[in-house]
């Protein structure tokens, strides 16, 4: 495999972040439960993954490939999403969604760790490019940055489909999240090396 050329992504690079991902996220389940209709998902996602993992932008923690076709949003410790940006993007949800969410988050709040970690809030690659080891890279580079801090990384599959990605570097699934009529979310922590 031809090697991957990762660069640090800065403020300049934000809506090239956004392109890349929103490609790569178009069919994810649980992103499209949340924002159903082309309209709403194309409207939302920006913001939306900028709440997410946008913070990571300013801590030198988002990355892309060199050819801009892949991307990666990591929150370093200390840094977090940005809750009120991701309900904005969501727009208007009928009260059953609304309900649902809530408790996606509640227990999205007893998987994710509480001690400093890195948290992989988002990765994706443009699809004519998946399958090309470039998410890989993504994921290796960030849990280069977790082994040099000896932290643990911990992330949420929104995909079930990607689950055997992340167990390859290490990821170990902790539980499934599926209240409701919501996809299965799967949170998933790999632990500290040094």
């Amino acid at each position: 495999m031809t090697a991957v050329n990762i660069q640090t992504a800065t403020a300049a690079d934000r809506e090239t972040l956004i392109q890349i991902l929103l490609l790569s996220f178009a069919t994810d389940p649980c992103t499209r439960y949340t924002m159903a209709t082309p309209q709403a998902f194309i409207a939302g996602f920006p913001g939306f993954s900028m709440g997410m993992g946008g913070g990571g932008i300013d801590h030198g923690a988002a990355f892309l490939t060199a050819d801009h076709t892949a991307a990666a949003l990591w929150l370093p410790p200390g840094v977090t999403s940005d809750s009120e940006a991701i309900i904005a993007a969501m727009g208007e949800l009928p009260i059953e969604k609304r309900l649902v969410l809530g408790e996606v988050a509640q227990q999205i709040g007893r998987y994710h760790p509480h001690e400093p970690h890195w948290y992989l809030a988002m990765v994706g690659a443009d699809p004519l490019r998946q399958g090309q080891g470039l998410g890989s890279a993504l994921i290796k580079h960030g849990l280069q940055q977790c082994d040099g801090q000896g932290l643990p990384a911990y992330l949420e599959s929104s995909n079930p489909r990607n689950v055997p990605l992340y167990e390859r570097h290490g990821f170990e699934v902790m539980g499934v999240i599926q209240p409701g009529d919501f996809p299965p979310l799967i949170p998933m922590l790999r632990p500290a090396r040094t």
